[in-house]
């Protein structure tokens, strides 16, 4: 299996003192996802919760919707030419009679670790193949307050970041603000696929009364996992960006941004968010 962390040696420049010294970074390596034998997808990752990773893949992908969907998952072994398991392919089994959309059987993607699925699907197609349509009853509702401490409790349980500085982390906390769970990879859309696939294993879905909390942007991608996944609030601690910001305007999900300390902005689903007064009338420049 390999390693979260390496180690390699730096030249250190620090006030004109220069020294060497060993650096722990964060590892990164290829994840080949296959699905019932055949090549799907190719993601760099963190090594590390690889079967949930995959499981949470295909939930984004409308394959997999509950455990009872899925048979297994195994590492691929003889992945090399010699034979040997480099633990960098997995190989997902869906039960017997599980349809399979044409298009996840069509496609052979790669997955980079900034920037998820690079030319994704329309918001239209994210629309028809959800599995659950967010609409909370009854309504789940957050407050401003409740949103502002989860940034600093989802530092709190990053344990590899404090090591290297190089990880995304993604989280979910209950409505009351309890943390659920963590994960942590290069790619946040990858921590995001972890959450959602141990969920699945666990027989957790759909997330319907959770809030998801991702370090960095807001991309299309994350919103898209969201929504298949049953989310209904994603708060991140930069900005989103048009896109997901239109998807969330369209499947009724809650997105925040800029999520720092007591400040945030509500793109999308702000009747999600209990107010303490009544927002300022936008007042129209001269």
């Amino acid at each position: 299996m390999g390693r979260v962390t390496e180690r390699r040696k730096v030249l250190r420049i620090r006030d004109g003192a220069v020294s060497t010294r060993p650096d722990t970074l964060v590892a990164e390596e290829p994840l080949e996802i296959r699905l019932n034998g055949k090549p799907l997808a190719i993601t760099m990752r963190t090594p590390g919760d690889d079967f949930a990773l995959a499981a949470g893949f295909l939930v984004s992908e409308g394959v997999l919707a509950a455990a009872s969907d899925l048979q297994n998952i195994v590492y691929c072994a003889g992945a090399t030419a010699d034979g040997s398991n480099t633990y960098n392919v997995v190989d997902v089994r869906t039960a017997p009679g599980i349809s399979l959309p044409d298009f996840t059987l069509e496609r052979n993607v790669y997955t980079s670790s900034s920037c998820g699925l690079c030319g994704k699907a329309s918001l239209d197609a994210v629309r028809t193949t959800t599995r659950w349509p967010i609409a909370d009853t009854p309504r789940l509702r957050v407050t401003p307050a409740l949103l502002a401490g989860l940034p600093e409790r989802l530092r709190e349980a990053q344990r590899v970041f404090d090591r290297t500085g190089g990880l995304h982390a993604a989280a979910l906390f209950t409505e009351d603000g309890r943390l659920l769970d963590i994960k942590e990879d290069v790619g946040r859309h990858n921590a995001v696929d972890k959450l959602v696939g141990r969920a699945l294993q666990n027989g957790g879905l759909p997330l319907s009364r959770t809030v998801l909390l991702v370090s960095g942007r807001a991309s299309f991608e994350l919103a898209q996992k969201a929504v298949m996944a049953g989310i209904p609030v994603l708060a991140a601690v930069s900005a989103p960006s048009s896109l997901a910001v239109d998807l969330a305007a369209e499947t009724g999900l809650t997105l925040v941004g800029f999520l720092r300390g007591s400040s945030m902005n509500v793109y999308a689903g702000d009747d999600r968010i209990v107010l303490a007064q009544e927002p300022e009338p936008e007042t129209a420049k001269s």
